[in-house]
């Protein structure tokens, strides 16, 4: 049995007895061909099952018009919003995106930044991976003058595109809101990457607002978390439900972890947000289906997704790949709800 192959512009030229640039230009309705002559190959290459392989013709031009996107996971809600303000942006340029987890590890960071770049991808949007701590690796995009965002989890120091929000002013924001409502001692529970901004800004920004309605800063209340998951949200809870003095006030870094916290809490028969109360962050659809619902901040993934897309199409429309660097700073909102409604 004769396998398939796929047809080419040379199957085209064949049929027809023409010359195979006449065929590529008639495809592309270059204005040296006739009407009548693209109209002829344009028909021909239907009827044989033609298919451009646009691929191939990026890797010729050195531009695939793709856009790829490294990110931890899709599973979360926050980065699948994020995915979908990309691809929205992306799709009405005429450009394609092409998704890559790193889960979290370095290694595969590194690894998958180098099969993007063999692709020949246009631009380049990034969150971190937790590990992440040398961000060495996307130096060769840069030399390549190749635009590079760095989205939500972005290193500190490299210089480049850059779509945040506020931490400082979220982590503030929560743990202020959580004062409001008559708490004295509030936990908070980060994440490990130091290297990133991401954390360490939204944990000063608590810090601070300890700081402002004089409040202890106590190092047991500050736990970090390993991997941000349900487990790991809980174990630290269990943690600190078995202190001498636990925290009458949790602050998250996450939705999901915040969950971890309620359901902690309501095992030790405590009451939220009368013994505890709880705020989460990125606005996860599972905040509204906890019961209680979960207090959080507003993250606005889909808007981050579309101002990184719209910052690589439009350095690659711009002659100045060397012209100043963008930072974006988006604001955030807190959502009251049952957990953190004291008062």
């Amino acid at each position: 049995m004769e396998e398939n192959k796929d047809v080419t512009i040379y199957d085209i030229a064949e049929k027809l007895k023409l010359a195979t640039s006449t065929i590529s230009r008639a495809l592309k309705d270059h204005p040296t061909i006739s009407a009548k002559t693209i109209k002829k190959v344009k028909d021909t290459a239907e009827e044989m099952g033609y298919v451009p392989n646009t691929l191939a013709a990026g890797l010729r031009g050195n531009k695939t018009k793709t856009i790829g996107v490294l990110i931890p996971t899709v599973t979360q809600p926050f980065l699948s919003s994020l995915i979908s303000g990309i691809e929205i942006t992306a799709q009405k340029s005429g450009y394609n995106v092409i998704i890559m987890q790193s889960h979290d590890s370095y290694l595969d960071e590194v690894s998958m930044a180098k099969s993007l770049y063999s692709s020949r991808v246009s631009g380049i949007i990034c969150s971190l991976a937790m590990e992440t701590r040398d961000t060495s690796h996307f130096q060769q995009f840069v030399n390549s003058n190749i635009p590079l965002v760095f989205v939500d989890r972005v290193p500190k120091n490299f210089n480049t595109f850059r779509v945040i929000i506020d931490n400082y002013a979220a982590g503030y924001k929560a743990t202020k809101h959580l004062i409001e409502q008559g708490c004295t001692r509030i936990a908070h529970l980060t994440a490990g990457s130091e290297f990133g901004n991401l954390y360490s800004e939204r944990k000063r920004g608590y810090i601070d607002a300890l700081k402002e309605f004089n409040l202890p800063i106590n190092d047991e209340l500050i736990i970090i978390l390993k991997k941000v998951t349900y487990e790991e949200g809980k174990k630290a809870c269990d943690l600190l439900f078995d202190l001498p003095n636990p925290p009458d006030g949790i602050f998250a870094l996450g939705d999901i972890i915040a969950v971890g916290a309620i359901q902690s809490a309501k095992k030790r028969g405590l009451m939220v947000p009368q013994d505890v109360a709880i705020i989460g962050f990125n606005n996860d659809p599972i905040s509204q289906i906890i019961d209680p619902n979960l207090s959080t901040i507003t993250h606005p993934a889909s808007k981050m997704g579309k101002a990184s897309a719209e910052i690589i199409l439009k350095n690659l429309k711009s002659l100045k790949k060397n012209e100043i660097k963008e930072i974006t700073f988006l604001n955030t909102e807190v959502l009251v709800r049952e957990s953190s409604k004291r008062k």
